[in-house]
Order: structure tokens, then sequence, then C-alpha cells
């Protein structure tokens, strides 16, 4: 039996360069770090961040609700509200029976958990709030979506570290292909930039130390990389069966094609430095999408700025697209955002296909000498691009990889 093919009909983003789509596609193609000082850490060995400013969420999601989410709910509630409005949807006039909302997250409430356990240390039980559980559990942003949406389908929270947001649209495509449901709401959600996190990182040695101003510190593939800079933010898509939506009038913004999925089995922290278990991922992704290597036109790279992680991954890049398309790394421009980042940087994978630019990696002059990769430098590259994939690599060992194509091709 022949397996339909899946549209994404929209798209929602909130990141720390934008509120929406069009203003986070702005930003990152600008090539510049929104990182800077973050009061609220006073006193880590981190104290920089990329974070969502500049927007009163309260206000933005509106209602008596907003106090019963999180940050990171409401990020993702924002980003589905234009996601739904992006692909022409009604939530009035859809049969919420056969919506599904599948939105993951890799820490999910951890900073609300981490307040109402301050709470309850400093001044005790009745200084804790009644909605404390709801600021802590990671399936709230795919609960409270279901709510605002009336999405009465199957609400699922994957979380598979970093790689949660592919996993999330990676499950959503798998359940419209079975016929579970005729519209879902996926992506991922995430918002980390709190003490106790922040200093876990620094310990970790994942973060790049301070030296110097926190925009120049995210530098992926650079030979002076030293770590990850944190973000925070969301990006959800719509994604349905593309023959029904173009049956209702929708124009898609893209097709997913493939998707691949792996576990290292090494390190809970590392990757594997020959790289191979991710590469198969890629090659999963490759089959599943029906593509050879060469017909990639572009790579939206993972490039965290830790030294083993770029260099495993530069590795990776160069013997699975020996051709070497062109290669960007959002994380320069928005920090590292954690489980939300996969969702992010597909959806940039995704505005790519659409305009046919590559945003450049920001920080970056030139990618490590023995690096055979091409990487988006300095200005964005005007460039057609008919397909390409995302990778996402997280804590763990996940691998996830998605294929993305133009809806022409």
């Amino acid at each position: 039996m022949k397996r339909p093919a899946i549209a994404v009909t929209g798209l929602g983003m909130i990141t720390p360069v934008g509120h929406t789509t069009d203003t986070t596609w702005d930003g990152v193609r600008a090539g510049v770090s929104p990182a800077r000082t973050v009061p609220e850490l006073r006193g880590c060995a981190v104290d920089f961040a990329c974070t969502v400013s500049g927007i009163d969420l309260d206000e933005a999601v509106g209602g008596r609700s907003a106090f019963r989410m999180g940050r990171y709910v409401k990020f993702a509630l924002l980003a589905a509200r234009e996601a739904v409005a992006d692909a022409g949807l009604d939530p009035a006039h859809w049969d919420g029976a056969r919506v599904a909302v599948v939105v993951g997250t890799s820490s999910g409430g951890s900073a609300g958990l981490t307040e109402q356990a301050v709470a309850l240390e400093r001044r005790g039980p009745e200084a804790t709030s009644p909605s404390g559980i709801l600021l802590t559990i990671p399936n709230m942003p795919a609960a409270e979506i279901a709510i605002a949406m009336k999405a009465t389908g199957p609400s699922l929270a994957p979380c598979t570290a970093c790689s949660s947001g592919v996993t999330a649209l990676s499950v959503a495509r798998d359940m419209l292909t079975l016929g579970r449901c005729d519209i879902a709401i996926a992506g991922a959600t995430e918002s980390i930039v709190f003490p106790v996190a922040m200093t876990g990182f620094a310990r970790s040695g994942a973060a790049a130390p301070r030296d110097g101003d926190p925009a120049r510190l995210c530098r992926p593939f650079a030979a002076d990389r030293t770590g990850i800079v944190m973000g925070e933010g969301a990006a959800i898509m719509v994604l349905e069966r593309a023959e029904e939506a173009r049956a209702r009038g929708a124009s898609p913004r893209a097709l997913i094609a493939g998707a691949g999925a792996t576990t290292d089995a090494h390190h809970p922290t590392s990757p594997h430095p020959a790289g191979e278990v991710a590469r198969a991922a890629v090659d999963a992704a490759l089959r599943d999408a029906g593509w050879r290597a060469e017909d990639v036109d572009h790579v939206n790279a993972h490039g965290t700025s830790t030294p083993q992680g770029d260099a495993t991954e530069a590795a990776l890049i160069g013997r699975a697209y020996p051709h070497r398309p062109p290669v960007t790394a959002p994380k320069g421009v928005l920090g590292h955002c954690m489980g939300a980042a996969g969702a992010i940087e597909a959806g940039l994978t995704i505005l790519t296909l659409q305009h046919g630019v590559i945003p450049p990696i920001a920080n970056l002059d030139a990618p490590e000498p023995g690096f055979a990769i091409d990487c988006v430098t300095k200005t964005p590259r005007r460039v057609p691009v008919r397909r390409a994939v995302s990778h996402s690599f997280g804590f763990g060992g996940q691998n996830a990889v998605i294929a993305l194509q133009a809806p022409q091709v």
C-alpha cells in the first residue's frame, strides 16, 4: 500500500529572536546572537543565555488560565495558535476527535518544580502554588493546546532530550500515516534558563565558559568553540495528509519525506566519537524518503558549539554527504533551545526550502581546518533548495533526523 504524503500546512514559532515565525526567520537570517547576561542567573558560573524577551507572556496567552501554565507551556500555546492560523484552520469547525497533539520537551517544568521546592523549603506548604504540579509535568504543553483547540484525539509528550522536537514530528507523521488522526499539532517547547539547570550544565562541562561578550560565545564548527549557550522557545507545526490538505485548498509549506532515529548506547552525555550510529539515523531518514545522499541540497546541523559534538557531526556530514551540500547551524544565533531545538530547526529548514535562502552560522569565519563541510558564514546564501535534512542529537545518545522537501518536488 502506498504511504500518503504528509504535509506541513502551518508553522508557529517563538524564539530568542522573534515572537512569530516571520520575525524568527528575520533574526536567524541576520546571523546575530541575542545572548546576554540574565539577572536571574546572577552568581551562577554561567550567567548568560539567549532568552525570549519583549513580550508579556501572560497577556499574550490571555484569559484566566495563564496562572496555571509554566513558561514552557505558554511558549507552546502561542506557537500552536500561530501554526493553526497559518494552516487556515479554525478549531471551532473541525472534528476534534480526529485532531492529535504531539508536543515534546526535554526538561518540561523543571524550573517550576525548583521554584515550588524553594518556596516549600523557605516558607512552608502554604507558600506553594495550588497549581504547582501543573507547573512541572511535561505533558502540560500538549494538554493545554488540546484544551485550547478542543482536540480530543491522542495527546502525547515525547522526551528524547535535545531530539524531542524531531521525535514529536516523526511520531505525528506516523499517526497520520496510520490513520490515527486527520490533523496533528506537533512540535516542541523548552524553558530551562534558571539557576539550577544552568549550574548543572556548567558543572558538566557542556556550557561555554564566560569569556567576553555572551553574543560571541556560541560558534558552531569554529576551531575555538568552547561549549553551548542556552536558549529557549518553541516551534509547533500543523501536519496533514497532503492530498486532504490540498483538497481543502491549503498550500503546504513542505512535505515530511522521511525520518530516522537511533541510539548511540555509548555514554549518557558524550556522542559516540565514531558517529556511526548517528550516521545510521541519517541513512534511515534518506532510505525512508527514497533519496540518495546526493539528492540532499542542504543540511541543518545540530551544531552545538561543543568541541567533541561538533567534531563528531562534522565527520558524519563529510562521510554521509560527500557532495558537500551547504550547512548551517542555527544555535549560533538562538543558543541551544534543548528539547525545542529540533522542532525550531526543522521549521527553519522548511523556511529555507520555501525561500531558497540558507542562514549563516553566527560567529563563524571558517570551520575548523580538517572539517570537510561547506559552512554558510557571514551572510545568508541564496541557493535553490528542494530537499534538506535536519539533524538532532541529544543526551542519552538520542539521534533523530528528519528529511524535508519542497511540496512541488
